[in-house]
């Protein structure tokens, strides 16, 4: 009996050996392969994650190209905007000229410096063909004793003396600074003024009219006074 006894024991824990051992390498084979699983799984996932990476690297680049476009862009707007605004400040004449031209001089007759007679005067009608005849022979910016000449300049005779824009023009000598496209532009106005017919009109109101040789530099200020918009250009008196 004990002999037999002993004999199931062995039996018995051998079985349970042996199913110990089983138990043991199934859940060695299912962390192997829980673990190569969860090792893949990562992989993956790291794939994947740089993947993302790179995709949102992309898009920041994409986003960067985007706004230095849209900053080009804009960039671009504001300097034609600013060159538009330049352009149209210069043909106002609110911006200082400088360039060649030409320089008339009105003066009294056998005029003496300090000594003006009270009677002679630049008249308005005189004064507005001169500057319409410059105007025809290629003149590009104007100026009467300092006074910048604009479309809406008006000259006219305000209690028995002549104002240009309100400025009086009583002080001789008056110097009428004269711009041309360039130096042969300038030449050419030189040489149509010296034919014009102009100094004789003035000369009745005994004023002399002199016209210097071509500048190559002469400087124009900028008109000071507020624009009236839609104002007409300078006309003589008597034209519709």
């Amino acid at each position: 009996m004990k002999n037999r006894d002993k004999i199931n024991f062995t039996l018995i824990s051998l079985l349970i050996g042996f199913m110990l051992a089983v138990q043991f390498q199934s859940t060695k084979e299912n962390e192997t392969r829980d673990t190569r699983d969860m090792w893949e799984i990562r992989e993956d996932y790291l794939k994947a994650k740089e993947l993302e990476a790179k995709l949102h690297q992309e898009i920041r680049k994409q986003e960067e190209l985007l706004a230095a476009y849209q900053t080009d862009e804009e960039y671009g707007k504001q300097k034609a905007l600013e060159e538009t605004l330049r352009e149209l400040r210069e043909e106002a004449g609110l911006t200082e000229k400088k360039g060649p031209g030409i320089i008339i001089t009105l003066k009294p007759v056998d005029y003496i410096p300090d000594d003006m007679p009270a009677d002679v005067q630049v008249t308005p009608e005189v004064l507005r063909r001169l500057i319409n005849e410059l105007n025809m022979y290629g003149a590009k910016d104007i100026a009467i004793d300092g006074q910048r000449v604009v479309n809406s300049t008006t000259i006219r005779e305000i209690q028995g003396e002549t104002k240009i824009d309100g400025y009086p023009l009583r002080r001789f000598p008056i110097e009428i600074k004269v711009l041309a496209e360039d130096e042969k532009g300038a030449e050419k106005l030189y040489s149509r003024m010296q034919i014009s017919t102009i100094p004789d009109e003035f000369f009745i109101d005994n004023l002399e009219v002199t016209f210097s040789e071509p500048k190559e530099m002469i400087e124009i200020p900028a008109y000071t006074n507020p624009i009236r918009f839609g104002a007409e250009t300078i006309k003589e008196e008597g034209e519709r």
